[in-house]
């Protein structure tokens, strides 16, 4: 079910032809410095601060939370007015808080920097550019998500190493103002000088199907598609944020730790690469199952493979994979069912809870590892978590959805 709209159906238009190109370097330096830095410089935040850990993973939470709420209203910007501006400013605000992060005197100051950084993350990272090229690229956004997604995966692979290198030579504070600059002088030119092509009007509904926002998210597929969603968030983004004190307690280094997050990275774009077929031979509800099972399997795994040091690299490798897919298939999951019309508000609404959960995971992480008895048995539960999540997710058909 793929209605189509005003946008190319095949290819770039007139005024499309940057708009790839651009949101493929915004997301990667987007989310690099914006989000996989801190796992990285968090243990010399708290080493030079004081600072507990649990607050400063606390802070880092609240900037998800901000961002899954603010998301909605976003995604209901982009549906009327096209993503130019509210990218623009969400670049500027990233800046912003970045800054203010590495100025931060204390906790208080630290909390709002990240909080205005979440502000910046609803406007930046995935679902403000995957709103925006399912209304461009339409009726050929997969090939658009792909693209920007297989990008977008290489952010760790990139980010993670430089800020460890950054790290190594300046304080955390100095490594945040580089990585403020860099975030400047990639993402604010970029959004607002190439995204700037004419904004199509909506399409059409699905005939003979009610996709109104408020139909679609009372509906029983909706809610279990949102459950299944959270709880997979949750255990996913809880093992990106502790994979580096996971393989702390191992005994690994910091560059090690560091590079096998950053692999991590390169396995979500290889994996990418797979979804265009596994979504031409599979309906929906399988290959949300599927692929959510996935997690819970490369999570275990981690859980149980203290070494050799390769091993750990190629089972963070494939976890990326999974990962990797697993955006791909929250990008496609309200236009597989329910058509492009509503698309940011409908898929703001789904990912608000699953943002949430993402945004709990670190400071939950950081809380529940000693009482379970460390960072294995916790990636062990993680595992538990995600696959009830593909249980649920087995209950998510919508009409000819198989």
């Amino acid at each position: 079910m793929h209605p189509r709209g005003a946008a190319p159906a095949t290819g770039p238009g007139r005024g499309l032809r940057a708009v790839l190109p651009a949101l493929c370097a915004t997301q990667i330096t987007s989310w690099g410095i914006v989000y996989y830095a801190f796992p990285v410089l968090n243990p010399q935040i708290v080493a030079d601060t004081g600072w507990p850990t649990g607050a400063t993973m606390a802070a880092f939470s609240l900037a998800l939370v901000v961002s899954g709420l603010a998301g909605i209203r976003v995604g209901r910007i982009i549906d009327h007015r096209g993503p130019r501006t509210i990218m623009t400013a969400g670049s500027a605000a990233g800046v912003l808080s970045l800054g203010i992060v590495a100025l931060a005197p204390n906790l208080p100051v630290f909390f709002a920097g990240w909080i205005l950084a979440g502000l910046s993350m609803a406007a930046t990272f995935y679902q403000p550019a995957f709103a925006a090229l399912t209304r461009w690229w339409a009726p050929d956004h997969v090939r658009a998500l792909t693209i920007v997604t297989l990008a977008g995966g290489l952010a760790s692979t990139v980010f993670a190493p430089v800020t460890a290198a950054l790290a190594e030579h300046l304080s955390w504070r100095e490594t945040y103002f580089v990585l403020a600059a860099i975030l400047a002088i990639v993402t604010l030119p970029a959004h607002a000088l190439a995204l700037r092509a004419p904004w199509p009007p909506a399409p059409s509904a699905p005939e003979g199907a009610d996709t109104s926002p408020g139909t679609v998210t009372r509906s029983r597929p909706f809610l279990l598609l949102a459950v299944a969603f959270t709880l997979s968030a949750f255990a996913m983004y809880a093992v990106v944020v502790t994979l580096v004190p996971l393989l702390l307690e191992r005994g690994y280094t910091t560059a090690q730790a560091a590079w096998a997050l950053g692999l991590g990275g390169a396995g979500q774009t290889l994996g990418r690469t797979l979804y265009a077929p596994l979504a031409r031979h599979t309906g929906p509800t399988l290959r949300t199952t599927t692929l959510i099972a996935l997690g819970a399997l490369t999570t275990a795994a981690l859980a149980v493979t203290p070494g050799p040091y390769g091993l750990v690299i190629a089972v963070s490798i494939v976890a990326g994979m999974v990962r990797g897919n697993l955006t791909l298939l929250q990008a496609t999951a309200i236009t597989d069912r329910w058509g492009t019309r509503h698309y940011g508000r409908l898929s703001g609404i789904l990912n608000a809870p699953a943002m949430t959960a993402s945004a709990l995971a670190p400071f939950a992480a950081a809380l529940l590892a000693g009482p379970l008895g460390g960072y294995p048995e916790l990636f062990a539960a993680l595992a538990g978590l995600a696959a009830v999540a593909a249980l649920v997710a087995t209950a998510t058909s919508v009409r000819r959805d198989v």
